[in-house]
């Protein structure tokens, strides 16, 4: 059929009826991640070529932990007040802080107060909130729900493998700074270190429960094993015969793409265990960490494009943090980005009730609103799922299915069926979000024990 007739077939461009007005290709900007020399604005690094910046063992070389390294690199970019707020914000700061160079020449100097990378990396004291009353450091009650040191086991088919406690990066949000990082002027950490003699006491009791089908192993974040490591967590987890799926948590996707691109021995373990997997009718998978738009450049792309090419597939979960990603904008471009790079937007979680990130929490509210707007703008598989993870130890639940919400005090109840029969679970929303009566109130333990004790009943009344 020549040209001619098939356009007589198909009907020309005008007789189309355009139901819906043109996209501006500007408005698809996330098919474009950034590919320019971003850290060479860092005085630091401006002379920093490609090839070297790309070098996983430079960045982790080069990563910032203190005060001094960071007006060190970034010199005349930021005021010397903002270096002593960021001085301060150290010093309050439940998490050791680390960030990769990568982040560091992403943050936008120009407003850096503002920028979602610095608000979850580098602690200002003249944003630190102070906590809410029901604030801890392990909220979750993960070690509560641990037969042996470093596992959890909480749902019924599925277990957390802390394998260790280390990171490249350290989040200021970290649910875990019970035990993540070194030991802060604030916090002293419990020690889950690397260690097959640990590691084997897991492995036992992941053998002895057969029910067990799902496991994560994280910590700490699995891009600080080494391939060996991963090869030997990997096989061993194979070997285990009811156990039918696993996932390798890791940030390092979005704050240090370049480990991906240049760390083979390591990729090469990972993609062994995922070809071995597949052949055994087995899913092994990474689960990522983005948390912004501004995260996702050239070298995720690169990155994420070699795991897909390797069959591994990602998904990520996401956590909802105050001035760096509840508006509907910067969700949506979060969503877009991370899909474009084939990496599978899967939770959303509420923040947990972290003591030191009062400033970053967001309500219950928040993530309703922002799952609804979302909803719809993309493929249902593409939508990523809200939760709270509910404090106490109830798991996950979708932010929505609270038994009772009262937004005047902030106190959202949950229950969790089939993880902790009868029980019940509440969330509280920062204080900021509060009326200056309710948060004087949450400051009096007797009102305390009040505001909790109608909130539970209320949920008891509906749950009925």
């Amino acid at each position: 059929m020549s040209d001619n007739a098939s356009l007589n077939v198909i009907g020309s461009e005008s007789e189309i009826n355009h139901l819906k007005p043109h996209v501006n290709p500007n408005d698809i900007f996330w098919r474009s991640p950034r590919r320019d020399p971003f850290w060479q604005r860092i005085p630091a690094w401006a002379d920093v070529d490609e090839d070297t910046f790309k070098e996983f063992k430079w960045q982790e070389k080069n990563a910032i932990t203190t005060p001094d390294k960071l007006m060190k690199a970034i010199q005349d970019l930021a005021s010397s007040e903002f270096i002593e707020d960021v001085r301060t914000g150290f010093a309050k700061a439940p998490m050791a802080v680390r960030i990769s160079p990568y982040l560091l020449g992403l943050i936008d100097w120009e407003n850096p107060y503002e920028d979602p990378i610095r608000r979850q990396f580098l602690p200002v004291g003249s944003q630190l909130e102070s906590d809410h009353p029901m604030l801890t450091l392990d909220s979750l009650h993960e070690q509560s729900d641990s037969p042996v040191p470093g596992l959890t086991h909480r749902y019924p088919d599925k277990a957390l493998f802390l394998a260790l406690d280390t990171c490249p990066v350290y989040c200021r949000f970290c649910t875990r700074s019970y035990a993540v990082g070194l030991n802060t002027e604030e916090v002293e950490k419990i020690s889950l270190k690397a260690s097959m003699e640990r590691w084997s006491l897991i492995f036992k009791y992941i053998e002895s429960r057969p029910e067990l089908e799902d496991i994560v192993i994280s910590g700490g974040d699995a891009y600080r094993l080494k391939a060996k490591q991963i090869l030997e967590i990997g096989h061993k987890l194979l070997d285990i015969p009811h156990v039918r799926r696993f996932r390798f948590a890791t940030k390092g996707l979005a704050i240090q793409p370049m480990k991906i691109l240049s760390d083979h021995e390591w990729v090469d373990a990972l993609t062994e265990i995922s070809d071995r997997g597949r052949k055994e009718h087995k899913e092994v998978c990474i689960h990522t960490h983005f948390n912004t738009a501004a995260e996702v450049t050239g070298f995720s792309q690169d990155a994420c494009n070699l795991l897909f090419e390797r069959g591994i597939k990602v998904r990520n979960q996401t956590v909802l943090q105050h001035g760096v990603n509840d508006t509907n904008e910067t969700m949506f471009a979060l969503s877009k980005s991370i899909s474009y790079i084939n990496v599978q937007p899967y939770y959303v979680y509420v923040h947990d009730l972290v003591q030191g990130t009062e400033d970053l929490r967001t309500t219950v509210a928040s993530a309703a609103r922002l799952e609804k707007h979302l909803r719809g703008a993309t493929a249902g598989f593409n939508t990523p799922m809200f939760v709270v993870d509910a404090p106490g130890g109830g798991g996950k639940r979708d932010a929505h299915s609270y038994e009772y919400y009262d937004r005047e005090t902030g106190v959202s109840v949950y229950t969790a069926p089939s993880v902790k029969a009868d029980a019940f679970f509440a969330y509280y929303d920062p204080l900021r979000s509060l009326s200056s009566d309710v948060q004087e109130a949450w400051h009096d333990e007797k009102k305390r024990t009040e505001m909790l004790g109608d909130a539970i009943e209320n949920a008891r009344k509906n749950h009925l």
